[in-house]
C-alpha cells in the first residue's frame, strides 16, 4: 500500500512498549517519535522480518487487466537518518498488460529501515520513482510522489513490525503529514497460509491501512524465519500477493 500518514488525536496515555516509551494515541494506537539513535547501537533481527542481506524475496499478483511482479531486495546499502544506521531495501514493480508478452518497469523504490535493539523494525522513507505510460504503454515521464524522510518537514519514522507483537497492537508506522500515514494492527499470531511456494504457520497477520485513501485496506501475513509471504489487498476487488521465490 502506498503509505500515508496520519496526524493522530493527543495522547492520553504513556506506555513502556517496543522496549522503549512510546506515546498512546486514543488509548489504541502507538504514535511516531523521534528515535534515540542509542537505541540502534546494537540491533536485533525480527524473525517476521529477517534482515538478511542479500536476500530478494519475488511476489506475484494478477488483476482483470495485467500481471504484476514485485522484487524486493535487501541491500548492503546504507544510509543515515536522525543519526539511525538505515539498510536500503530496494523494490522494483514491473508489469505486464498482456499476459507476460511485454513488461513495463513501474515503480522502482529504496525504502529505509533499521532494527532496533530489541528488533522493531522501523521505517524512516524512501525515495520512490513512478514511471508512467500511456494507453498504449508508450513512456510519459516519471513521479516522484509518495517520496519522503524522516526529519525532513516534519516526517518521523514510524514501527512496521514490532519486536513482539501483541493481538490487537496498534501502531502508526509513519508519519509526513498529507503525504505518508499508514497505521498497522495485530490481528492474529498463529494465521496460516497455504500458497504454491508453501504452507506456513503461526503467520503474524497484520491490517494496514491509511485515512489518506479511505476504503484501502491490506491484510498481510508474515512468516516466522521467512518474512512476508502473502497480502490480501481488499479494496473494491481482492487482489492477492504472493510470495513465489527466495533467493
Amino acid at each position: 500500500m502506498k503509505r500515508t500518514r496520519y496526524y493522530l488525536i493527543p495522547a492520553i496515555a504513556v506506555v513502556l512498549l517496543f522496549g522503549l516509551s512510546i506515546t498512546v494515541v486514543g488509548a489504541k494506537c502507538l504514535e511516531t517519535r523521534a528515535p534515540d539513535p542509542s537505541e540502534f547501537d546494537s540491533p536485533q533481527d525480527n524473525p517476521y522480518f529477517p534482515m538478511a542481506i542479500g536476500t530478494t524475496y519475488a511476489y506475484w499478483a494478477e488483476t482483470e487487466d495485467e500481471l504484476i511482479l514485485n522484487e524486493i531486495t535487501i541491500t548492503s546499502d546504507t544510509v543515515e537518518i536522525l543519526g539511525v544506521t538505515c539498510t536500503v531495501i530496494y523494490d522494483v514493480e514491473w508489469v505486464s498488460p498482456d499476459d507476460g508478452a511485454n513488461w513495463y518497469m513501474t515503480e522502482e523504490t529504496d525504502d529505509w529501515h533499521a532494527w532496533d535493539n530489541d528488533g522493531n523494525v522501523w521505517y524512516f522513507g524512501e525515495d520512490t520513482v513512478e514511471y508512467l505510460y500511456d494507453e498504449n504503454w508508450d513512456p510519459a515521464g516519471t513521479s516522484t510522489e509518495g517520496s519522503w524522510e524522516a526529519g525532513v518537514g516534519g516526517a518521523l519514522p514510524g514501527i512496521v513490525i514490532p519486536a513482539d507483537p501483541k493481538q490487537g497492537m496498534c501502531y502508526q508506522q509513519e508519519y509526513y503529514e498529507d503525504e505518508a500515514e499508514d497505521m498497522g494492527k495485530v490481528l492474529k499470531l498463529n494465521a496460516k497460509v497455504s500458497i504454491d511456494y508453501g504452507e506456513y504457520e503461526d503467520c503474524l497477520k497484520t491490517k494496514e491501512w491509511t485515512p489518506l485513501e479511505p476504503g484501502a485496506i491490506e491484510h498481510k501475513y508474515y512468516a516466522p524465519g521467512v518474512g512476508l509471504v502473502f497480502i490480501e489487498e481488499l479494496k473494491e476487488k481482492t487482489v492477492k500477493v504472493e510470495l513465489i521465490d527466495i533467493y
